[in-house]
């Protein structure tokens, strides 16, 4: 698990202003970086239903080209922090950027299902390196006023990729089938990584650590326990459970009667993802001036209100549903895995480690859930999906709702230890 320690007080305050060209070179490096990475990561999902019919499976088969490259993200997340400790953070995202290219060039000519299912597994062990240690990157490289969002800004990248992975693949596979569109996809996220080798600046206030099994340990136990970190690791499991189990049905049903979309024509449904980066972006603005306490809730009751919509037969109105729960889910999101690294920093424990525990949460909630959401399609049709996103998201409201009652974390003086926290 990731043991990234908080920066100190002192880098804090020197780290790269708003502003200033080295704070602008990280946020459009991190930006870049989340977009390949999510890319790569999502670009199967468009595609399917054509996979389904390419290889004669099922749905919810079909689906575990999704949900096995975000297990394995989930998996490798726990040796990617510890990782950087040796390695750095900027190496370590090169390193998953190149790596993770040249296994969706492979997944591209897979032979057959297993093979593509093998390949689609070891992508999320490829690229599992940017998520494993942006957060932490950014708030060593970072000044403390720019914390939340840049967050903000990372998971809006994310959001871009997720789109871009469909938008790509979706139009190729029309034309020239499933294997070129994963390949324009590689060509894609390997465009990225080159920005990304020109832009991101090295770590000015890493500190390589050697690796003590003991203080891992130690340090998970504490990332662990705190009642707020323990909240927001199943908020974020149950959010993208519920965000994912919709998109992975949603183009089974839009592809069908009576709607019967083309694939290309599905991908323009994607283009509401741009609503999830400045969602999240606006929402991280915010977070810095009234905290975050204060928007969360929102944000998983704006999710809800998007899957109800999503249950009337107009296609104009579901599209308006995936919207809104875009939009939702992506403001909760963007806020818990920055508040995650800020109740981390304030208890004094790893803030690696806890971001490590949210993201291995919410990875995991994105294989499960999101291969369940396949499933109940196939059961019970978008009724079946819409129960599932819907509860999913009802424990997310509940959930933010008991972090209004858990207080920030207090000084030796008595004061908060940070205004978010």
């Amino acid at each position: 698990m990731s043991t990234t320690h908080a920066p100190s007080p002192a880098a804090a305050e020197t780290g790269h202003l708003p502003g200033t060209p080295g704070y602008r070179r990280v946020l459009a490096a991190v930006f870049v970086a989340g977009m390949a990475t999510f890319v790569l990561l999502y670009d199967t999902q468009a595609l399917l239903p054509l996979l389904g019919e390419a290889f004669a499976v099922t749905p919810a088969q079909s689906t575990l080209t999704m949900s096995l490259t975000t297990a394995g993200l989930a998996g490798a997340l726990l040796v990617a922090g510890p990782l950087s400790e040796r390695v750095g953070r900027t190496r370590l995202i090169h390193l998953s950027l190149g790596s993770s290219v040249l296994v969706a060039v492979a997944c591209a000519a897979a032979p057959t299902w297993e093979a593509l299912l093998a390949l689609r597994l070891l992508e999320g062990v490829a690229l599992a390196g940017l998520p494993a240690v942006a957060t932490a990157y950014l708030r060593e490289e970072l000044h403390r006023s720019a914390h939340a969002r840049a967050a903000g800004l990372y998971i809006g990248g994310t959001a871009l990729g997720g789109m871009a992975g469909r938008l790509v693949t979706a139009p190729v596979a029309d034309v020239l089938g499933w294997r070129w569109a994963m390949a324009a996809a590689a060509a894609f996220a390997l465009a990225c990584a080159v920005v990304v080798w020109l832009l991101l600046p090295a770590s000015r206030h890493f500190v390589a650590r050697p690796m003590d099994l003991g203080h891992l340990f130690a340090m998970a136990r504490a990332a662990g326990t705190d009642r707020a970190l323990l909240a927001l690791y199943a908020l974020g499991a149950c959010a993208v459970g519920a965000l994912v189990a919709v998109f992975n049905a949603l183009g089974f049903r839009l592809m069908s009667a009576p709607f019967g979309l083309s694939a290309g024509a599905l991908s323009l449904v994607y283009l509401v993802y741009p609503l999830g980066t400045a969602s999240s972006t606006l929402s991280g603005r915010l977070a810095d001036r009234i905290g975050r306490r204060a928007i969360m809730p929102a944000g998983c009751v704006i999710a809800l209100a998007g899957v109800g919509l999503s249950l009337t037969p107009s296609l104009p109105v579901i599209v308006l549903g995936v919207a809104v729960l875009a939009i939702g889910f992506f403001i909760a999101h963007g806020l818990a895995s920055g508040w995650v690294v800020a109740r981390a920093h304030a208890a004094g424990t790893s803030t690696g480690q806890a971001a490590a525990l949210y993201l291995f949460a919410y990875y995991v909630g994105s294989s499960v859930f999101g291969n369940l959401g396949s499933a109940a399609w196939a059961r019970s049709g978008w009724t079946g999906v819409s129960l599932l996103a819907g509860g999913l998201l009802v424990v997310a409201c509940l959930l933010a709702a008991s972090l209004r009652r858990i207080p920030p974390l207090l000084t030796t003086s008595g004061q908060p230890a940070a205004p978010t926290s």
